[in-house]
């Protein structure tokens, strides 16, 4: 019974592990089949058991510490503070009477109630987080699924058709890829991994470099990138560049995804009085109705499932600014009206 114990607590990195290990094996056939034509299924097998018995563990290794470091350690270190016997041990220890004795027990029950409350709300957590990801997960998967069957009914033999279905694909592959990679990126600043490596920097030249990083988008979306001012001097802060850069990435490629055809994103930087500098990211977009406001920045949270996910992306792009800008100490904030746009801002500190 053990061991089936133990199956059962490692049913979703080994289902995961042994779809990625199948999918991989897959496509290498393929990619095999294409470049040699003398390909024997059984040689191969033979010749890279090894090689998949290795992608296997590897995979399975992966995928377990990041379902034990979103779940599971949450969960077990809350059950593990969780001792009653603690309790009535402490309340027999003192020499009080029926009365104090009962308002101990009270906020014994009240700690124990709130407790619950809290394993609960983690409990509700897990399930939401692990049917969101299997939810990401399953469209690039299914998508690549059936390429992939389609080639191996016959449409291999066809080189045109054998070259698109591969490179649909490999694109299945990266955005799985991506989800994984920035669900990895979060874990490692949730428990405390990876650390912000604050430096002087002019952030004038970042916007300016973000800008242009997305030249094309803009030009392909009809959006303009600008600044609310001609900024003819650098504008010092003392943060992390790199992951400034991808705060205002994420934050810009957000407002190319869902702008309006002919509007425009404003950058405006402002000095504060308490040595912070504050940076809006500004569009002009539809707008976001307040009830989504307080949820944009959970993971997987889209405002509109169905539109989201046709523009692509993990799902993950505001959540990883969130976890940016608090490694910074700092917070960040959004302001939205239908038919008006949407103004993110965040705090740095200034030099």
């Amino acid at each position: 019974m053990s061991f089936f114990r133990k199956l059962t607590k490692y049913k979703y990195p080994l289902g995961l592990s042994i779809v990625f290990t199948i999918l991989a094996t897959i496509l290498y056939i393929i990619f095999e089949i294409q470049f040699n034509n003398s390909f024997d299924f059984l040689h191969f097998i033979g010749k890279q058991k090894f090689t998949i018995i290795i992608f296997f563990i590897l995979s399975f290794i992966i995928f377990n510490v990041l379902i034990n470091r979103y779940i599971n350690n949450v969960i077990n270190r809350v059950l593990e503070e969780i001792s009653p016997e603690s309790y009535f041990s402490e309340i027999q220890s003192d020499k009080v009477g029926l009365d104090q004795l009962a308002q101990k027990l009270l906020k014994k029950i009240q700690a124990r109630t709130s407790e619950i409350n809290v394993l609960k709300d983690k409990d509700t957590y897990r399930k939401v987080f692990l049917g969101n990801i299997s939810h990401e997960l399953k469209t690039p998967l299914f998508t690549i699924q059936g390429y992939i069957l389609t080639l191996m009914d016959g449409a291999l033999k066809d080189k045109n058709v054998r070259h698109k279905y591969l490179k649909r694909a490999a694109k299945g592959v990266d955005r799985i890829i991506n989800i994984v990679l920035d669900l990895d990126l979060i874990t490692q600043f949730e428990s405390g991994i990876k650390i912000v490596d604050k430096k002087k920097f002019d952030i004038v030249e970042v916007v300016q470099n973000v800008f242009d990083l997305l030249e094309i988008e803009s030009q392909n979306s009809r959006i303009s990138l600008v600044f609310d001012k001609e900024y003819s001097s650098p504008v010092y802060v003392n943060a992390d560049e790199e992951r400034i850069l991808q705060v205002l990435t994420n934050l810009l490629v957000n407002s190319l995804k869902y702008g309006l055809e002919g509007g425009k994103t404003e950058i405006f930087i402002q000095e504060l009085e308490n040595q912070k500098i504050l940076i809006k990211v500004m569009d002009t977009g539809e707008g976001i109705e307040k009830h989504h406001l307080p949820r944009l920045f959970e993971r997987f949270y889209r405002v509109d499932p169905t539109r989201s996910r046709k523009k692509g992306g993990s799902g993950l792009g505001l959540s990883i600014v969130k976890h940016i800008i608090e490694a910074h100490n700092e917070n960040i904030y959004v302001e939205s009206e239908i038919g008006r746009g949407t103004t993110f801002s965040f705090t740095l500190d200034r030099l």
